[in-house]
């Protein structure tokens, strides 16, 4: 697997796509200390401080934008497995569609772009500090590591250098897993790490918000939402809280 890193960049999304139109052949990664104009999902801002995570792999990928849409609960699913690999005072959990939280509080953030033969995700995961708010009250690293884990002469945890070595061989071992076995496997493997599956949730789609109890993800990746009036939504997009005080 090939790592290409610099200093700062705009987006990390975004040299991946130079990068492979170049000529560069996937699976590769680009990693930046720093950007400039990282992005989140709809378009807002990922704020990017120096010590944190900010990343894209680059994978050769035919199948349909579909298909290459669920390769967000691939990233999701290594992106937990990364972080689970540290000595942690609490274990990450998945919130649909794509986030990764530790107690509640957002520490990972996921942006995918389907492209001619090929696949850019790119990650942002808070390391060693984290913004003072978000749509989701964010958390980092730091802050969830064990006790053991700091007062060792060799932690485990030693910067965004060592947490891509772990995240590239987490997500290379889930994207092959989805590859060979399709959606149904990583279905279950998201679900296994997911969090408020079964729980009471509110959703905010542009022009309506409205409550319910997840139940389920579908082989669609939509969230599938029973209402207090017996009725059933399959959410494919939206701004989703989890729990009774969404």
């Amino acid at each position: 697997m090939k790592f290409i890193q610099y200093d700062s960049l705009g987006s990390t999304n975004v040299e991946a796509a130079k990068l492979a139109q170049s000529g560069e052949t996937p699976p590769f990664w680009v990693r930046a200390d720093v950007q400039t104009a990282g992005r989140g999902r709809r378009g807002r801002d990922w704020v990017s401080p120096k010590g944190n995570f900010y990343g894209s792999a680059c994978y050769a990928y035919d199948d349909s934008p579909q298909d290459a849409a669920k390769l967000s609960f691939v990233a999701a699913i290594a992106v937990a497995d990364a972080l689970s690999a540290y000595t942690l005072t609490t274990q990450p959990k998945l919130k649909w569609p794509n986030d990764v939280l530790m107690d509640g509080r957002k520490i990972a953030g996921l942006l995918l772009e389907a492209q001619q033969g090929r696949v850019i995700i790119g990650i942002g995961v808070n390391l060693v500090s984290h913004p003072p708010e978000g749509n989701v009250q964010p958390t980092h690293l730091l802050e969830h590591l064990a006790p053991e884990a700091l007062n060792t002469d060799e932690p485990e945890f030693t910067g965004a250098d060592g947490f891509l070595a772990i995240l590239a061989a987490k997500f290379d071992a889930a994207f092959r897993k989805h590859k060979a076995y399709g959606f149904s496997a990583t279905r279950a493997d998201w679900l296994a790490r997911a969090g408020g599956i079964p729980g009471p949730v509110t959703v905010r789609l542009p022009e309506e918000e409205f409550m319910g109890q997840a139940t389920d993800l579908l082989e669609s990746g939509a969230l599938r939402i029973a209402l207090a009036d017996g009725t059933v939504r399959d959410v494919h997009a939206g701004d989703v809280y989890f729990g009774t005080g969404s």
